[in-house]
């Protein structure tokens, strides 16, 4: 039976510090498999996504291109969400999974800022007795998970260009793409 991890999140951008929980997990053999699932039309963001669906699966693409081959062996990205009509629901997208991985115990990885909001998650008790939850620990969040040593890195901030913390291959396709000029 392999581990297998869902890490959904809206990656507009995906950026380094979601690099280095990937390969904290994978490195330390918290999990076997990593899926990387871009969200469709996050429910509880304030804001949706600036970049489309496409152009964050294409990032995610990219940044799991640029991991080391021991790393990005045990990472697919899946646009189950972006391709997804209506919300996008963590539980639709674990059910799907489980379909996939019938006899793996599968796991829902999140930050503690994703973490503290869970109970208002579309059917969160039915989740919670699918899943086991990987919380982790964040920067500026009441802890509640694992520390891996999480970097402190903020979409928001690059974004509005205060930070440059992605991968060079994924800065190039921004660049390129004019996805978050300011």
């Amino acid at each position: 039976m392999s581990r297998v991890g869902i890490y959904g999140g809206t990656f507009d951008p995906i950026h380094n510090g979601h690099l280095h929980v990937i390969r904290q997990l994978i490195e330390k053999k918290i999990i076997d498999r990593l899926i990387l699932v871009p969200a469709g039309q996050p429910l509880l963001r304030e804001n949706a996504p600036i970049a489309s669906g496409s152009a964050r699966r294409t990032m995610c693409q990219l940044a799991v291109s640029s991991l080391p081959e021991n790393i990005s062996s045990h990472v697919e990205v899946n646009p189950i969400e972006i391709l997804r009509e209506g919300p996008s629901y963590a539980i639709d997208t674990v059910e799907a999974v489980r379909n996939t991985y019938p006899n793996d115990e599968i796991f829902l990885i999140m930050g503690a800022d994703a973490y503290s909001k869970i109970d208002q998650w579309h059917r969160a008790p039915e989740l919670h007795t699918m899943v086991s939850i990987i919380c982790i620990n964040r920067p500026g969040f009441a802890p509640h998970g694992i520390d891996i040593a999480a970097l402190d890195v903020s979409a928001t901030s690059i974004r509005a260009g205060l930070s440059t913390d992605v991968p060079e291959i994924v800065a190039a396709f921004i660049r390129e793409n004019a996805l978050y000029d300011n």
